[in-house]
């Protein structure tokens, strides 16, 4: 049977993390889902993750979480990556890093879902090649069932990174900028591709953040605490279908449920 996997885009502070919470249990048995990915990176107020949150997030339904460039961000993550398979952070950050560049799920078909996590470098901080990190991972892999998500700013470096994966990965899907793209596409060679899985939260805001804050920011070039808002809840990501014998995808749907 085709597995249905649901990748879920930044989930961004306590308005996120309680979409989360009430919707997926539900989604899981009325779509039929064999498994969920959620991106956690803005998961505590907006910046970073804390294993309190982590484990609320899995208590909710998720079975792997990943992380971006706000991994650092609540130095009591750090310890937790080590000891905590389930939460990923991008595979090109440098090597003596804490955690690990990709992680798995064992499915109750007996299927084993691997997910790579990646991050870009235009407009980002520095950071180890992304292609030729992707390349050396699914070397060691060994896999066809690999779910990639990249963490990146421009849509060319995640357009090339689709094209670059596609064939050898089920899916490719982007996150970081927080808006859904409208690209979903089955690449040639069977990979699932979305430049931007969107953004679990608030959609009254500024990718997240109070509106009022950000104008300030813009306008003024004071420094401003960015606060989460907190109104038109939403929760955004991709429906991906794909044969775990050949890890070709059949399918890829955009998903928005709002509160």
């Amino acid at each position: 049977m085709p597995l249905r996997i649901l990748h879920i885009g930044d989930i961004v502070g306590s308005p996120g993390r309680r979409i989360f919470a009430r919707l997926i249990p539900r989604l899981r048995a009325e779509w039929k889902l064999d498994a969920v990915i959620a991106n956690a990176e803005n998961a505590a107020a907006g910046r970073g993750l804390t294993p309190t949150l982590a484990e609320e997030l899995f208590s909710a339904g998720a079975d792997l979480l990943t992380l971006g460039d706000h991994t650092w961000d609540q130095k009591e993550i750090l310890p937790y990556l080590i000891r905590e398979p389930r939460v990923i952070r991008p595979a090109n950050f440098a090597p003596d890093c804490p955690g690990k560049g990709w992680g798995k799920i064992d499915l109750p078909s007996g299927a084993r879902l691997h997910v790579l996590s990646l991050i870009g470098r235009v407009f980002m901080p520095p950071a180890d090649c992304p292609f030729r990190t992707a390349d050396a991972a699914l070397q060691q892999i060994r896999s066809p069932l690999v779910f990639t998500e990249i963490h990146a700013e421009a849509t060319s470096e995640k357009i090339a990174i689709g094209r670059h994966l596609e064939g050898r990965v089920s899916s490719v899907v982007g996150t970081h900028t927080h808006v859904q793209t409208s690209d979903e596409a089955i690449l040639p060679k069977g990979t699932a591709y979305l430049t931007d899985l969107g953004m679990t939260g608030p959609k009254d805001s500024v990718l997240g953040r109070d509106v009022g804050s950000v104008l300030k920011k813009f306008i003024t070039g004071l420094p401003t605490k960015f606060e989460v808002a907190e109104n038109d809840i939403a929760m955004e990501g991709a429906l991906i279908t794909v044969d775990p014998a050949t890890g070709r995808a059949s399918a890829i749907q955009r998903i928005r449920e709002r509160e």
